[in-house]
């Protein structure tokens, strides 16, 4: 049996962000848990890592298998690659593979769209507004693309620590007709939306600078060493997280801010509770958004995919 291939070209045309926002509310509002998903696993390898995310859903079962090798940029080679698998749920049989670091560029960005798109209404307001991005790669522009699809955008600020990136990616928003420009660390001061999307290890900017309206997202880093917030706006923001247990192994921006004991016995929102309306959040705060990426993500996507790209069942 040859199993279909769905590559990156494929998965970008099938899974818009429309799409994949809608999808994801779907499995949240349809019994889809996060509290179930497996840690994800790590293996050393000579050259680096795998990184391993098994996953269940309604109808189907997964893994994706994702290497990480922190020298191959140097070498002109993508630093994290992977491949993902479909299987039936109820007989495990294999039903497609297609480009697991495509899915994880996807399903990223439309995590923090559904999550900010939630916020934003709990705001009373539909458009993200102005949104300052703590970011110029790859990952960040894909979330401006799904923040202004889905939410849109009155004016965007890229914050980057490479000048030139930053002014590139500003450019090409400005060029489709978005009110986009460079900035720095004072501009989280007038923002609706902060988006952190990098890889840093040390608090992006003073909270101070945060407005008690605003709407942020951190999902950059991920570990409990690397942090893009600093502890005071963690403690005085409403949070919301993907999963609560995901969230208290691997987020840095939550641990240390407060403990394990203490978060638990604060208690965090969840994605699921966003979607159905159980989030209640106090006023005259920041409203935060914390994810680390999490199995049930990639196998929503994954599943949508296979059934855009396959078609409806022949009676």
């Amino acid at each position: 049996m040859t199993l279909p291939y769905i590559d990156a070209g494929n998965l970008i045309a099938l899974l818009p962000p429309t799409v994949i926002v809608a999808a994801l509310e779907e499995a949240l509002r349809g019994g889809q848990d996060p509290e179930r998903d497996s840690p994800r696993l790590f293996a050393p390898l000579s050259a680096g890592e795998f990184l391993l995310m098994p996953a269940e859903s309604v109808k189907y079962a997964g893994i994706k298998v994702a290497t990480v090798a922190p020298g191959n940029p140097a070498q002109g080679h993508p630093k994290i690659q992977g491949t993902y698998l479909l299987l039936d749920k109820g007989t495990l049989a294999p039903l497609a593979a297609m480009d697991g670091a495509e899915l994880t560029l996807i399903r990223t960005p439309a995590v923090t769209t559904l999550a900010l798109k939630h916020m934003l209404r709990l705001r009373g307001v539909r458009s993200a507004g102005n949104v300052v991005v703590f970011g110029a790669s790859l990952q960040a522009d894909r979330h401006i693309a799904a923040i202004h699809e889905v939410c849109g955008i009155e004016s965007l600020v890229v914050v980057g620590r490479r000048a030139e990136a930053a002014s590139a990616l500003a450019q090409k928003w400005s060029s489709r007709g978005l009110s986009a420009r460079t900035g720095g660390v004072s501009d989280v001061k007038g923002a609706d939306v902060v988006v952190c999307a990098t890889s840093s290890a040390v608090p992006l900017f003073d909270s101070s600078l945060v407005a008690d309206h605003a709407v942020l997202a951190a999902i950059g880093s991920h570990g409990l060493d690397a942090r893009e917030i600093d502890p005071v706006l963690a403690r005085r923001a409403e949070v919301v997280v993907e999963g609560r247990a995901s969230a208290l192994r691997e987020a840095g921006d939550l641990i240390p801010a407060l403990s394990v004991e203490q978060w638990q016995e604060r208690g965090l929102a969840t994605l699921a509770d966003l979607v159905n309306g159980q989030f209640a959040p106090a006023s005259g705060k920041p409203l935060l958004y914390t994810g680390v990426g999490m199995s049930w993500e990639d196998i929503v996507a994954a599943g949508r995919a296979f059934e855009l790209f396959t078609g409806p069942p022949v009676d």
